[in-house]
């Protein structure tokens, strides 16, 4: 079974919404998209953390076959972002970000790591994300490469982003990054332009929060709500527990195909949704496949309708 790579940052968040918080828990978007990735396939993380971090919680990531070899411990503290929810759980208010050790991160892969085909090129500097994914494939790997990005990378280095995105299989951003990125307010126009820059990429996802998931190829698409909770709490990292569970699908399946694609689309959103129903990382620590198995089978039973003729 082939290894996802997985490149970002490693965090201690403290987050509060209508329903509860936390201090300083273990999250950033390498540590939700391994974990999430790893339900389906074997994992790489590759980040930084200071000398706060609890170590204790590698022996969580090590339990789930993620091979934190390409975790680094710096002098220093760990990233750290202080942020709040409304009842408008769409919207993160940032109140604190701390870049500590993070503002030094080179993203150095560890040499076993270089040559493995998925790479998840998660919410980094589009310059580091780069320098990561032309070492891997100049050593022969990353075959298969899939991309994030935020608001402040499209609004300081969106050429950078360009030349990423160039390179990418598969873009994944969220739809007002999407109207930021090419100044298309329709979905579909941006889409359109989005594809113009790149002969390489296959597919992108549009992540639409509580609204779904849109998903592009060139001649095709496919749309899919969000799965109805009554107990979302938290949505931090939910984007990155999609993307992590996209890249551990597809890697655990023998080729990639539209059929594939829409799989992993769909076991995205569901990992998504455990991810929300719990603060931090506890909805995915405790996930087990028998749960993500029942609600897929849940969901296809709400997202089904028969093929007619008027």
């Amino acid at each position: 079974m082939k290894k996802v790579i997985i490149v970002g940052s490693v965090a201690l968040d403290s987050i509060s919404s209508p329903f509860g918080k936390v201090e300083r828990t273990v999250g950033g978007s390498a540590i939700y998209a391994s974990l999430s990735a790893s339900l389906f396939s074997p994992a790489g993380i590759v980040g930084v953390v200071g000398k706060d971090f609890p170590k204790g919680f590698l022996s969580n990531l090590k339990r789930r076959k993620i091979d934190t070899s390409g975790i680094k411990f710096e002098k220093g503290k760990t990233f750290f972002w202080r942020g709040n929810y409304s009842w408008d759980l769409n919207t993160a208010h940032t109140l604190a970000t701390q870049l500590n050790v993070f503002a030094n991160f080179k993203g150095e892969i560890p040499s076993n790591f270089l040559k493995e085909e998925f790479l998840f090129l998660a919410n980094i500097d589009p310059v580091l994300q780069l320098q990561v994914l032309k070492r891997m494939k100049k050593s022969g790997g990353a075959k298969f490469v899939a991309g994030d990005t935020m608001n402040f990378w499209i609004e300081r280095k969106k050429e950078e982003l360009k030349r990423v995105i160039s390179l990418l299989d598969v873009f994944l951003l969220n739809e007002a990054e999407l109207r930021q990125f090419t100044g298309q307010h329709n979905i579909l126009k941006g889409i359109k332009k989005i594809f113009a820059m790149s002969k390489n990429l296959k597919g992108i996802v549009v992540k639409r929060g509580e609204y779904g998931t849109c998903f592009f190829m060139k001649n095709r698409m496919f749309f899919l709500p969000a799965f109805p909770l009554e107990d979302a709490v938290d949505p931090t990292g939910a984007g990155d527990s999609f993307a992590g569970t996209f890249m551990g699908w597809l890697a655990s399946r023998k080729k990639i195909n539209w059929q594939e694609l829409k799989k992993a689309i769909v076991y995205g959103t569901i990992v998504a949704s455990f991810t929300v129903a719990g603060f931090g990382t506890k909805g995915l620590l405790s996930l087990k496949k028998s749960e993500i198995s029942k609600r897929y089978r849940k969901f296809a039973k709400m997202v089904h309708f028969e093929k007619t003729q008027i």
